[in-house]
């Protein structure tokens, strides 16, 4: 059934399925139906069937953040992060701004379907006037705040930034659960990431040739600070660069991954999950993997 869904909408076949289960920790559902046409329930079933069974849906702007917060409130397998993008916020005026912020407030303290505040952070790839940046700055402010008020995991959206994100943060002060979600840094900036205890997500373009520094970042990453995701729609892995992506396409991210750190696949799929659980403050979903990994 999910075979011929995909098959019809010109979709990359499904992967073998992963040994054990683990987590998408960072996609866009809504964008990927918008994108490729694949239904949020066939997305979900896809994921699932190679070996996905969880997933972090992120929602960006005022209507995908309300959307997501729906989403995971009716679905075991799904949780939410909600923010306002750093590219949106540059582009609001001061009223424009405020009121998004308390209604993503609001959404950030509904309940535990909602467990991340974000994507946000800096973007200096689409945001490069002086005026914008600052806007993004005070937004950043602002949900890093929202994250400490209600204890959700900060996911963090950064693009030719690094240095200014962590001087917000560290002038802000790094909230207890800090993700770097599609990490684009060196192994310099990884390794000041990792001092103040955040996770590091890796997404399919570290399997691009051209990202050696992304690979040199893994590999000094240690292994409970790891997290994959998607980016879903974007950032499809090899070896369907090009195409649409989705969840169950994490399956060959994961094993480049495990392959590049000549780590046994089973083991890390589940790493990978616990780590999740841990980084989003605790299980979800309708099961949860054997054995701990911990330590």
């Amino acid at each position: 059934m999910i075979d011929s869904v995909i098959g019809r909408l010109g979709l990359p076949a499904q992967p073998p399925v992963l040994p054990r289960p683990t987590t998408d920790s960072h996609t866009h559902l809504d964008s990927t139906q918008e994108f490729s046409g694949l239904r949020v329930a066939d997305n979900i079933a896809a994921a699932a069937a190679a070996g996905v069974h969880r997933i972090v849906q992120i929602g960006c702007d005022l209507g995908s953040a309300q959307w997501s917060a729906q989403l995971a409130a009716s679905c075991p397998q799904v949780i939410a992060a909600v923010a306002i993008h750093p590219n949106d916020s540059a582009r609001m005026t001061d009223a424009q701004a405020e009121q998004a912020w308390r209604v993503i407030d609001s959404l950030a303290a509904s309940g535990p379907h909602v467990r991340g505040v974000g994507e946000t952070g800096l973007d200096y790839f689409r945001t490069r006037e002086a005026d914008g940046i600052a806007r993004q700055k005070v937004m950043f402010a602002r949900h890093i705040a929202t994250a400490k008020a209600y204890d959700r995991t900060l996911v963090i959206h950064d693009r030719d930034a690094h240095d200014d994100i962590a001087e917000v943060l560290d002038a802000e002060g790094w909230p207890e659960r800090v993700v770097m979600h599609c990490f684009s840094g060196d192994a310099g900036f990884a390794r000041r990431c990792l001092d103040q205890g955040a996770w590091l997500s890796f997404a399919g373009n570290i399997t691009y040739k051209a990202n050696r520094q992304l690979r040199e970042a893994l590999a000094i990453t240690p292994t409970d600070r790891i997290l994959a995701e998607t980016d879903a729609p974007y950032l499809t892995p090899l070896p369907h660069r090009g195409k649409p992506n989705a969840p169950y396409l994490l399956a060959h991210t994961v094993r480049f991954m495990a392959d590049h750190l000549g780590a046994d696949l089973a083991e890390f799929c589940t790493r990978l999950d616990l780590n999740a659980t841990e980084a989003f403050g605790g299980p979800w979903g309708i099961s949860q993997p054997d054995g701990d990994l911990r330590g």
